[in-house]
């Protein structure tokens, strides 16, 4: 890895740019120079990363005069958009968290276990996919080179930390009976099939960006795909039940050696001792689990997977800092 290349965190005190902090930390990303942009309501405060002391800047349209290599975005839609281009502008590669840009055709749509030759045919904006996304195609991707894809329903449990921090604060506040303010409903004992807005004909987006993301992902533009994306109340970690058809014949063996075989994946799926992925399990790691691997029998090449991952950390932190990873070495 080349010393000195200067990076920027963009959204650095919100809860996936504290996360993407954490996991330059652990990964001991020190041959780089930081410097930590949040809004201007979060400028000034000061926060230790790296063993040194970092007071945070307010992001602004000079900002990236700076001459920086990368910056990873983590503030969301409004100020990728207005930004991103910016920094582009001035020769830095943007890794960005949001959804702006992620159906862009100029835009890879990045997963390195999955697409890593896309992060080079970059024209200064890399995208990050959808948190719920990047750990399902993780586990579809070796399948799908295996046995081809025909078809894939989505079913999504996601924690409440995927709307952020006002979503975590929702669900605790639930608890203690104060009514909501992020989601519509409280979460404290629901579960809400509704994340993102409706759009007219009664998906919602998030489960457009799971159906765009993966066709794009996997190069598969016409893949019959369905899905409803549930908010449940759990802190952290997205749990999904893919049904996947395929094109041929498999043995159930086989799949699981597949996927225990293939990066970034760890297979639990031992039914007999109740072995099988779970959210407390996966808090935390950049991992993605699957279990629950069995056979549908109401198709002739089906089966059903559980999946469950890390949504701040692989499922936005991680995959980030890994692109950046990649970019430098």
């Amino acid at each position: 890895m080349q010393n000195r290349y200067k990076v920027a965190i963009v959204g650095s005190t919100g809860v996936v740019g504290k996360t993407v902090l954490k996991v330059l930390e652990e990964k001991n990303f020190s041959n780089c120079t930081y410097t930590l942009f949040s809004s201007k309501k979060s400028a000034g405060t000061k926060l230790q990363f790296l063993g040194q002391t970092y007071i945070i800047q307010e992001l602004t349209e000079d900002s990236f005069n700076s001459n920086f290599d990368y910056a990873i975005f983590c503030a969301g839609g409004s100020v990728s958009e207005k930004f991103a281009p910016i920094a582009v502008s001035k020769g830095c590669t943007v890794i960005d968290n949001s959804s702006v840009f992620r159906m862009n055709i100029d835009v890879p749509l990045v997963v390195p276990e999955v697409n890593p030759e896309k992060i080079f045919e970059n024209k200064g904006i890399i995208a990050n996919p959808n948190c719920s996304t990047i750990q399902a195609v993780v586990a579809l991707k070796p399948l799908d080179d295996k046995y081809k894809i025909k078809r894939i329903v989505y079913s999504t449990y996601q924690a409440v930390s995927g709307a952020g921090k006002s979503g975590i604060e929702d669900l605790e506040n639930g608890i203690k009976g104060i009514a909501p303010k992020k989601f519509p409903h409280p979460i404290f004992n629901n579960c809400l099939p509704h994340i993102d807005v409706f759009m007219a004909d009664g998906y919602t987006k998030e489960e457009y960006k799971m159906i765009n993301e993966t066709r794009k992902i996997l190069n598969k533009p016409y893949l019959p795909i369905t899905a409803t994306a549930v908010r449940v109340p759990v802190k952290n970690c997205h749990s999904e039940s893919i049904n996947v058809e395929f094109k041929t014949n498999f043995d159930i063996y086989d799949i699981k050696m597949l996927l225990q075989n293939s990066p970034g994946i760890v297979l639990v799926d031992d039914i007999e001792k109740d072995y099988y992925p779970l959210a407390t399990k996966a808090d935390g790691c950049d991992d993605i689990f699957v279990g629950r691997i069995r056979r549908d029998f109401s198709v002739p090449y089906g089966i059903n997977l559980w999946v469950v991952g890390d949504n701040l950390r692989k499922g936005a932190a991680s995959n980030a800092v890994q692109i950046l990873e990649k970019l430098i070495s």
